[in-house]
């Protein structure tokens, strides 16, 4: 009997949990992970580079790590190669490791001073993680020592500067802020921040004394820890403004979000030392604001003079948790609602309160994406649109994914997001445990969702200030397959760059199919063939697969990937080691140097498919022409199910022998068909005896190829699939 063929392409619903699979809309994805729905195609999810990734691999880690140049004379060796200091700051801990030259050092016991490890010759390397003491001997000699401080990245922003699109990209972790200089990370002035792993930072830029200065103003919602930075000086101001001059020192010690508008500068959820209760007030519905002008003079917030500034209280109990400008309004989002706060125009009381909508608002400060005609943001019902009218849901096809947020651990702070304008998606951190470890992925053209395992602290905009040229290029142009005329190697090109919890920092590429070694090995032991790694704050789950990479003394882990056995959930895995693979069993002590980079499983569930349901007729498929980008080396695995059953009809056709092939879908070109070498797609089919009631298709990398580095880091893009189908029987 003559199959009927059923086209499914293009592809544009991604992943959809409103209704069950045997009716969600054929292009559309029961479960869609690592990858997402880009342009009518499943495109793998992105990858990661590591900020300075064009430097040689075992120091790029150096270089797109949040690290300080230690101060003169004891931050540089002397001719002998030794150097006595002490490390700024307030956090020693394990995990903290520093850098002389190529040499790499790497804190792995608590307390008194005690020996690093090392990757080179050094004759003495101690520290102390009681006061911070730090002694070397035996190193290079007249060289500057790095540290790295290892705590998560706590904000990226940029500062304003003249030149038109050259901004320059900040970030800080719980200590200190630094600035990128276009091949490194170094620190940015003296201060010294005060705050948890959940306070993040918010930043603005605004005018200074004169409207032709900038500043960065800065809060983590600390009390006592604003700041702005002039860009001049090379030094972090505090900024406590006082707002009445009437009984003592009134100051506003703390605020949630600071935001310029109409030529003020506004501090919403604010903390204030009121001067004749001598304590510190709360005033989470608040909105405090400068004159227009200067908001560093004086008397510029000052409440007594109607020409200067004053406050606004919303009337709601709720807390302000963020606001964004949309079209020349802002919008202000509180716990549960939302509203606007509108410009009057009038000295005496140039703002005033409208709600927009009494019932949807915003959980997380940093969730708030705007675009030109909407804010997005994460509430604790859903993800909302705001136009400035009123407010609704956007993920109406995955109504309950905001309910499986962790909220505990600060969960609702740590939900970051951020637009990329290239790829035309949004990217929210979604937090499971103490740090996030997935990233939420929302196709804004089309409405796709879909989810990747990541671990992210927060994101940023990058612009790098010089070309990618082939003449410093030090790798193979393989190493990333984004088109070498891309607008991503041109000087200036904003890119979309992210942090973890343990300071690496990365730029997110659609065209890198890996992700960047971005987790330090700290440590590495071994009893047999169970190697036990520390790795501080690693966020991984039992069965994720890592990649080892760079790591000095043990050496035959090295380009292999392995799967985790977590030991606990903050600081050690355990890997089994295979023998089979490298040449020689584990034999040395391991030096450092080590990372280690997650390796994601595509994981998609199609629809449950019955292309005969109005006939009542179970459907029987049994062939699947899957068109794929060309991919030299690539594979992945189709199992098919059948019924709404969980059986793997894969796993029982292969222990009964009945399995027809391998079910292995390559995206190589076959080398019985000539012309499939220079196409970019090819067709490849699969055979399957499927029938039931309804059929799905699972694709999926296995065990077996996420340990091969040439699969698992390989690019899959699917572009149609076209279902050879017949009805037959009843439905049962």
């Amino acid at each position: 009997m003559a199959k009927d063929r059923f086209l499914i392409a293009p592809f544009n619903k991604g992943l959809q949990e409103d209704v069950r699979p045997w009716l969600i809309a054929d292009d559309a994805f029961a479960k869609l992970s690592n990858a997402y729905v880009y342009e009518g195609r499943v495109r793998k999810r992105f990858g990661t580079l590591l900020m300075n990734s064009e430097e040689d691999s075992s120091v790029a880690p150096l270089y797109s790590r949040l690290r300080m140049a230690l101060a003169a004379p004891n931050g540089i060796t002397n001719g002998a190669g030794a150097a006595t200091g002490t490390v700024p700051g307030a956090i020693f801990k394990i995990g903290q490791s520093f850098s002389i030259g190529d040499e790499i050092f790497t804190v792995t016991t608590l307390g008194a001073p005690a020996a690093m490890i090392t990757t080179g010759a050094s004759t003495t390397m101690t520290y102390d993680t009681t006061n911070g003491n730090y002694v070397f001997a035996g190193a290079a000699g007249t060289t500057q020592i790095y540290f790295y401080p290892a705590e998560p990245v706590m904000g990226i922003t940029h500062y304003e500067q003249l030149a038109v699109n050259n901004e320059l990209t900040y970030a800080f972790d719980t200590q200190f802020a630094y600035a990128y200089s276009g091949t490194a990370w170094f620190r940015l002035g003296t201060a010294i921040w005060t705050g948890s792993n959940s306070e993040f930072f918010w930043s603005t830029n605004y005018r200074g004394d004169n409207n032709y200065t900038y500043l960065l103003f800065t809060t983590n919602f600390k009390t006592s820890e604003m700041k702005f930075w002039n860009g001049t000086t090379a030094t972090w101001t505090a900024f406590a403004p006082q707002y009445l001059i009437a009984g003592g020192a009134n100051t506003i010690k703390a605020a949630r979000v600071i935001v310029s508008f109409k030529n003020r500068l506004l501090l919403f959820n604010t903390v204030e030392y009121d001067a004749v209760s001598a304590a510190d007030q709360k005033f989470p519905h608040r909105c405090r604001y400068s004159q227009n002008g200067s908001p560093v003079e004086t008397e510029a917030f000052h409440q007594d003079d109607p020409k200067r500034g004053d406050h606004v209280d919303c009337p709601t109990r709720e807390a302000i948790i963020s606001a964004k400008k949309l079209k020349g309004r802002l919008i202000v989002f509180f716990e549960r609602s939302t509203w606007e706060l509108v410009y009057t125009a009038n000295q005496a009381e140039p703002f005033v309160w409208r709600q927009l909508n009494q019932d949807l608002g915003c959980e997380s400060t940093f969730s708030v994406v705007p675009f030109d005609k909407v804010l997005l943001s994460v509430g604790n019902v859903g993800i909302h649109a705001c136009n400035g009218l009123n407010v609704e849901r956007v993920d109406k096809s995955i109504p309950n994914f905001v309910y499986n947020i962790h909220n505990d651990d600060d969960g609702i702070y740590r939900v970051h997001g951020i637009k990329d304008y290239t790829n035309e998606l949004v990217y929210w951190t979604i937090p499971s445990d103490i740090f996030p470890n997935k990233v939420l992925v929302f196709n804004y053209t089309n409405g796709a969702w879909a989810l990747n395992d990541d671990s992210f602290t927060t994101f940023g905009y990058y612009q790098n200030p010089t070309d990618i040229i082939w003449e410093t290029w030090e790798k193979e142009w393989g190493h990333s397959i984004e088109p070498w005329d891309s607008g991503t190697s041109q000087a200036k090109f904003r890119q979309v760059i992210a942090g973890n919890q343990q300071g690496y920092t990365f730029i997110v590429s659609a065209g890198t199919p890996r992700n960047a070694p971005s987790m330090q090995i700290t440590n590495m032991t071994y009893v047999g063939d169970i190697v036990t790694i520390v790795m501080i704050d690693h966020n991984l789950s039992f069965g994720d697969f890592i990649i080892i990479e760079e790591a000095q003394g043990i050496t035959n882990l090295n380009g292999k990937i392995y799967t985790v056995q977590v030991v606990d959930d903050e600081d050690t895995i355990r890997v089994t080691y295979d023998s089979e693979s490298p040449a020689v069993p584990l034999t040395t002590a391991y030096k450092g140097g080590g990372t280690a980079a997650l390796v994601s499983r595509i994981d998609i569930k199609t629809k449950e498919y019955n292309f005969y349901l109005k006939q009542a007729k179970n459907a029987y498929i049994s062939k699947v022409d899957f068109c794929v980008d060309k991919i030299v080396g690539g594979q992945i695995t189709v199992d098919s199910f059948v019924s709404s059953s969980p059986v793997s009809l894969l796993t029982e056709g292969t222990g009964n022998n009945s399995i027809i092939g391998t079910n292995i879908l390559e995206t190589s070109p076959y080398d019985i068909v000539p012309l499939e070498v220079s196409q970019d797609r090819v067709w490849h089919p699969l055979y399957f005896q499927a029938e039931g009631e309804v059929v799905q298709l699972r694709l999926y990398m296995s065990d077996t190829q996420l340990k091969d580095p040439v699969i698992a880091m390989s690019d899959f893009q699917l572009n149609a699939m076209v279902f050879y189908a017949q009805p037959v029987g009843r439905l049962q």
